[in-house]
Formats: structure tokens, sequence, C-alpha cells
């Protein structure tokens, strides 16, 4: 899949554009006013808006896969509070009627004629250490259970929790596990017999002062341990240990024993974006941050957690940019003068402390 022009769009794992063509053996080329690279929640909900704008024969959307998954459940599948089934629908039933969808991935994004990625083999003896007890992790429908079956079968010894020295999706729910899984224990009974660690690469418990105050109670009242400037880099799973590096300290490590280990894995930009010269520096989707253009490709747009926007990697951050987009996308095709900015909204959701 190659040659994309005209209108594009990125979502939480995703790109769009217009006039795009595919070209293979077995088909056509295909041209699209607007096309939508990934099926996420960005790009759904930017399809929904185009077809509006200019008609569903006008509009598709890529993505490989048929089951749709919306993600911010997986925290409370890992606490066990819901099942991985409640966070899947068919994709089927989620794309727009009429609108054309491309069962494939892209391969190759060449804007002279999707997705944020999980780097778990940036963490020595990962992705390879899930395949032992006591570990799991929220962000991946493979391992989402596993961090279940850990909670389940603790007994005594350390629950460790980490947030990676990365962007991540939703920075508050690596927060989210442990103090769910803090409440499961003393619901069972085992609290007493627990050390609940929270290792953050972050100098901050919270990003936003006012909702740090009110967490760093919590922890004093739980007796959460929270170690500021700690960041995983390796996983002895046979071993059932954790490996931190001080951030404050460079060349300083430490190995913590877990009798449980949720990960937060690193994370950063789709290698299609990456790889184009749609990216900055880092590998982001390069937007203006108040119209949501590429800076440099003027048919180019994006959305979602794959650009380099400076604010938070969430849900609620796609539905205000989707609005703004759209906005921006109709006057531009009306050859008005953009109107509608972006002012960085985003939230992480309800940050969920306790469980009845």
């Amino acid at each position: 899949m190659a040659a994309l022009r005209h209108l594009k769009q990125c979502h939480p794992r995703g790109i769009a554009i217009s006039q795009f063509h595919t070209s293979s053996p077995a088909s056509a080329k295909q041209h699209y006013k607007m096309l939508v690279l990934g099926g996420g929640t960005g790009g759904i909900a930017m399809s929904s808006r185009m077809k509006r704008l200019v008609g569903a024969e006008n509009v598709a959307v890529v993505e490989p896969s048929e089951i749709h998954y919306y993600q911010p459940i997986w925290t409370l599948v890992g606490a066990g509070a819901k099942t991985v089934a409640s966070s899947s629908r068919p994709t089927a039933s989620l794309m727009p009627s009429g609108v054309k969808w491309v069962k494939s991935k892209v391969q190759e994004i060449n804007p002279e004629t999707n997705t944020v990625q999980l780097h778990y083999e940036k963490i020595k003896g990962l992705p390879e250490g899930f395949e032992h007890p006591k570990i799991g992790s929220n962000y991946s429908v493979q391992t989402v259970e596993k961090t279940w079956k850990a909670l389940q079968d603790f007994k005594e010894g350390n629950a460790v929790f980490t947030f990676p020295n990365t962007p991540v999706k939703c920075a508050g729910a690596p927060q989210k596990i442990m103090y769910l899984s803090d409440a499961y224990l003393r619901k069972t009974g085992k609290r007493a017999k627990a050390n609940v660690i929270y290792n953050t690469s972050l100098p901050v418990i919270f990003g936003v002062k006012k909702y740090a105050d009110s967490l760093w109670e919590i922890v004093k009242k739980r007796d959460l341990q929270i170690n500021l400037r700690h960041n995983l880099i390796e996983v002895r799973a046979d071993k059932q240990e954790a490996v931190f590096e001080n951030l404050g300290k460079p060349g300083e490590t430490k190995v913590i024993e877990y009798e449980m280990l949720h990960v937060t894995p690193p994370m950063g930009p789709s290698s299609v974006i990456k790889g184009s010269p749609l990216a900055d520096e880092i590998g982001w989707l390069d937007l203006n941050k108040e119209t949501l253009q590429h800076t440099k490709y003027p048919n180019v747009f994006g959305i979602g957690d794959c650009t380099n926007l400076p604010t938070s990697k969430t849900g609620a951050a796609v539905t205000a940019q989707s609005a703004v987009l759209s906005r921006t996308i109709s006057k531009i095709l009306k050859k008005e003068k953009t109107d509608k900015k972006y002012d960085g909204y985003t939230s992480s959701g309800y940050l969920i402390t306790g469980r009845a």
C-alpha cells in the first residue's frame, strides 16, 4: 500500500487522507476523497464525521482487525471487575454504514506522490517474561488477564506497579490498577502481608498539583510506597525480580523481588509514521498544535495517540480533537479560513482509587 494524498487524519491508532490509492496484482487502484488509517476511537469518530461531510461513498477506513477493543476497560479487567469480552465488539458493528472498510494493515505512507506502539522489548526480559506467572500488563489483550491471575494468586510479598520513561496512553491508568489491587487485597484479607509499591519514572505522582495533593493523602492513608524517578529496565521473571534504574542518580539500579508485577510498557510512535516524511524528529506525526494540520503537508491532518500534540494521549483528547479537526477540514474544503482551534483539552477519565 502506498501513495496517499489529500486529507489525512490520525487517531489513537491511525491516520486519514484523501485521494488514496491501493495497488496490488489482485486489485485496481481505489480512490477516496477521505481515507482514515486505523479503526480505533479516533478513526471511527472521524470516519463518521467525514461521512456526514463528504458522503459515505467518498470515505474509506483501513483497519486490519475484525475486533475493536475499548482499552480503557482493561484496567478493570486486570482488577477482576470486568471481563475481556466486555471490552470487545466486532469492528463491523462500529464502522459507519456505507463507508468502505479496507481490511488491511498500512505498510507505507508517502505524502509526496497508526497508533502508539507498545515496546515491551525495551525492557530486558520481556515480552517472554509474560510466560511466567506473577506478572501481567493491562495494555495488551494477551496479557491483561494475567494481571488478574497474579492478583488472585497473591499470597505475601511485594506487589509492584510501574510507569515507564515514555509518553503513555492515559497517564492515570498505571495508578488505577495499583489502587484497585490494594482494595482487592484488603477485601480478601491479604493486605497485611503485602507491600504495595508504585515505581514511576515521573518526578511527581500526578501532573496536576490539585489532584496530586489528594492522591498523596490516599497514599499515606493506605500505606502505599511511591518511588519517584524509578524506571523499570529489566524483568527476571524466573527469579521474580524487577530491576529499576534511578533516573535521579544515573547509573544507580535497584532490584526488587515481587510476588506480583504489573508492567506499563514503554510506548512510542508507529513505525509507519516514524519512517515517513510525516514524522517529527522523534517519530510522532508533526502537527500544528492548534489546527491539527501537518506542519509541512497541508493535505495531512491528525488526532490522537500518534501525534506530537503537547497533551495527554486519551480518548477524551480525541473527542475534543475530532470536533476541531472536522471543522478545520470543512473550512478547508470550502476554501475558507479556519476558525476553530484545539485548546489542548484532555482528561484521563476517572482515577479510581477503590472498589466497593
